[in-house]
């Protein structure tokens, strides 16, 4: 087991160990935490293994040159405007977006469209969206989208081109 696994468990541990502590000692605050953390864990769990499977799906069922064509090197805007479609509709947050986007780039999507997904993937979603217009209003909505939107295309774009300069290659 390599040390940042090693790491990783640790801080799980330390992490239920505290709150386990505070629970057991009665403290409102750690009760709460422990709370809300095995509540986001069960949603969590709830929404993963769909989400894997869908992914299954799409590395059995999705020829690379689709994904080449419609999100690679030559898809220019057009790749972007696929990955905030796809992104609109991802459900599960991040959680799900980051799997998915490691299925992208393994079918030859370019890094600057897989930045432009995951971006698009904490602020476009159309639940999200919906839920957001319903208690700020559509006017905040239409501005934060028309603010944000242009604002992760351009720094997906230029992460992409740099990342790509200097040779970055994701090991997946």
């Amino acid at each position: 087991m390599s040390k940042g696994k090693k790491f990783e468990i640790a801080l799980v541990l330390i992490f239920g160990l505290v709150v386990g502590v505070l629970w057991l000692r009665g403290i409102p605050a750690g009760q709460g935490l422990g709370r809300t953390a095995v509540g986001f864990g069960f949603n969590i769990f709830k929404v993963l293994p769909c989400a894997f499977v869908l992914i299954g799906l799409f590395e059995v069922w999705v020829k690379p040159e689709t994904v080449e064509k419609h999100f690679g090197a030559q898809s220019g805007l057009q790749g972007h405007f696929w990955a905030m479609l796809l992104a609109g509709t991802t459900v599960g947050g991040l959680y799900v977006a980051f799997p998915v986007a490691v299925a992208l780039y393994r079918k030859g999507a370019r890094l600057a469209v897989i930045f432009a997904y995951i971006g698009a993937a904490a602020i476009v979603r159309i639940p999200m969206t919906i839920f957001e217009a319903t208690f700020m209003g559509i006017q905040f909505t239409i501005i934060r989208l028309i603010i944000s939107i242009p604002l992760v295309l351009v720094s997906a774009e230029l992460l992409g081109r740099f990342l790509h300069k200097h040779g970055y290659v994701l090991r997946t």
